[in-house]
């Protein structure tokens, strides 16, 4: 089962990073609760928004793809207890050094996130 959790997890996290990567919103929606929320800081300024609201960030803004960077991003680490999970990413992007902290439970048989916090780490 741990490792059956592991794999859907990392799944969620692919896609994740390719919504992210290529600005593909329904792919990066599908990652996340509805209720979801997205707290951090950018060089110590306050981000908090919706899901919708940082979907829709992402969407409109220009990809790092489009930008021609080079794919970066990797997990750093998984932890899981029964339908709970913490994940750990770092998420080079855009000109910076982004590390993620997602939340992440299991919905209706899927894995979906319910909260992201991240810090620009400099």
């Amino acid at each position: 089962m741990y490792k059956d959790n592991i794999n859907e997890i990392e799944k969620v996290i692919t896609k994740y990073f390719e919504g992210i990567f290529h600005g593909d919103a329904d792919k990066l929606s599908s990652c996340f609760n509805n209720d979801a929320i997205i707290y951090g800081d950018i060089n110590g300024v306050p981000y908090k928004k919706s899901r919708e609201e940082y979907i829709d960030g992402v969407k409109n803004r220009q990809s790092p793809n489009e930008l021609e960077e080079t794919f970066q991003m990797k997990t750093i680490g998984i932890d899981i207890l029964g339908n709970i999970a913490m994940v750990k990413l770092r998420v080079p992007m855009l000109g910076y050094n982004y590390y993620d902290y997602l939340s992440l439970t299991k919905v209706d048989h899927d894995w979906k996130i319910v909260n992201k916090i991240f810090t620009n780490v400099v």
